[in-house]
């Protein structure tokens, strides 16, 4: 098989860690930074008895989150690294996901296959968004996006010199860029929110207080798109 560097990392994250560096540990800002996301991905209400498609599930930590707080009618749970998806697949025990290892950039689905699909934290890893958004539209007519938040300066600094961004080729794309790309794929946003201020990694003592002010940094008008650590888009495609 030959080298996948940006499926590759990831199946050795799994192998080392049994799950993914940030979803398998018990530091804190992981913690506080994976809930802050897990919580305003839900907050979109776009999974609730629909069918939904986790285009890029990676250990599945998301996924198990999803299909017991949001009670989808259907979930598929899908990764390229298939060490990934053979953990996820254990780690969620009874619960009726599927799973599956295969390409995001050309799934085995027909169009129209299901009402959502979830590209969560995927895009940025990626060396072709582009054709994973098309994708993603051709499949449903609605997709949950969450990335990285590119309009953070800090963040920019951060995917320069940290050894784990580094490593897994760690991106950021700008709202104005992700909008763009979704008007391309014919889609249209009609929901975009921008939250967290936790990094993940940090100290515990810059975890607590970074969440003690991030209600604050999400509610600055402004300040918030070049502050916060994320952002939710939902697109839906155009008729």
């Amino acid at each position: 098989m030959q080298p996948q560097p940006g499926v590759d990392v990831f199946n050795k994250d799994v192998s080392v860690n049994t799950g993914y560096l940030y979803t398998h540990t018990s530091q804190l800002s992981c913690k506080l930074a994976t809930g802050r996301t897990t919580d305003i991905i839900l907050q979109t209400g776009e999974m609730e008895g629909r069918s939904v498609l986790d285009m890029a599930c990676g250990d599945a930590y998301y996924s198990i989150q999803f299909w017991d707080r949001a009670h989808p009618r259907k979930l598929v749970a899908a990764d390229a690294a298939m060490n990934a998806v053979a953990v996820g697949a254990r780690n969620s025990a009874e619960r009726p996901i599927s799973f599956l290892v295969c390409d995001a950039h050309s799934m085995p689905f027909a169009s129209d296959s299901f009402d959502v699909v979830l590209l969560q934290s995927v895009l940025h890893h990626d060396e072709n968004p582009q054709r994973m958004i098309q994708e993603a539209f051709r499949i449903a007519p609605r997709v949950i996006i969450h990335e990285p938040n590119g309009n953070n300066p800090g963040l920019k600094v951060i995917e320069k010199t940290s050894k784990y961004h580094l490593e897994h080729g760690e991106k950021s794309y700008v709202t104005k860029l992700m909008r763009r790309w979704i008007k391309e794929a014919g889609g249209s946003v009609v929901y975009t929110k921008v939250a967290g201020f936790v990094p993940m990694f940090c100290p515990d003592w810059i975890g607590r207080s970074m969440k003690f002010v991030e209600p604050v940094v999400e509610w600055i008008p402004g300040f918030r798109w070049m502050a916060c650590a994320v952002y939710v888009m939902v697109g839906v495609r155009d008729a």
